[in-house]
């Protein structure tokens, strides 16, 4: 197996980015990427700490990353499994990244900057839904901001309802419980719980 050493070898085989992959980039949220946030239902948030790298899901009505301001956001940390790892890296090392993406479009916002954890009791109310608010807020400055070639989600074909995958021929996450703890979980009824569990917690 041959392996690159040196960022020079890198740029011999690819290349310089050149013309739209590098004027994309800015530090401020301009009003058409401001609108690709206000329209995604879902994002990757990547963090780095001093175990390694986290990327996790986040997911919420549209918009549930407010723009604060034009080089702001803000994000509620809604209720999961607890294991924080996300925050546990902000608060040791705030370099943060950000990917969203809008159901049927090919294009994904990417955003870079640095992240803090608030508690502040007045903007945890101001992201209450149903009367229960978060129990802390991402506040992201942004320091880079740019859209993802649209090539990957056209390959992948992600929003092709023919491409979907029948989830009965996935092992269910009882099932990979269950094996990870050699039966020790029963998988069947975690997965036969988990549904009314999950309406019960999801905010």
């Amino acid at each position: 197996m041959t392996i690159i050493q040196t960022v020079e070898e890198l740029e011999a085989i690819y290349g310089a980015p050149r013309g739209a992959s590098l004027t994309k980039e800015v530090d401020i949220i301009t009003d058409e990427y401001a609108a690709y946030i206000e329209a995604s239902p879902f994002a990757a948030l990547a963090t780095t700490g001093p175990e390694g790298l986290d990327c996790s899901p986040r997911g919420d009505f549209p918009g549930f990353v407010r723009i604060a301001d034009r080089r702001t956001l803000m994000m509620p940390d809604r209720r999961g499994n607890n294991r924080i790892d996300s925050l546990r890296n902000i608060i040791r090392d705030p370099r943060t990244s950000l990917m969203f993406l809008v159901p049927g479009s090919a294009t994904v916002m990417r955003v870079n900057g640095v992240a803090k954890i608030s508690v502040d009791e007045e903007l945890l109310a101001s992201f209450a839904v149903d009367g229960k608010a978060p129990r802390s807020v991402i506040v992201m400055t942004v320091e880079a901001i740019y859209f993802q070639c649209a090539r990957a989600i056209m390959r992948s074909k992600l929003w092709d309802a023919e491409q979907f995958a029948d989830p009965d021929k996935l092992p269910s996450v009882g099932a990979m419980l269950s094996a990870i703890t050699e039966g020790e979980i029963d998988g069947d009824a975690y997965d036969a719980e988990w549904p009314g569990r999950a309406s019960k917690s999801m905010w």
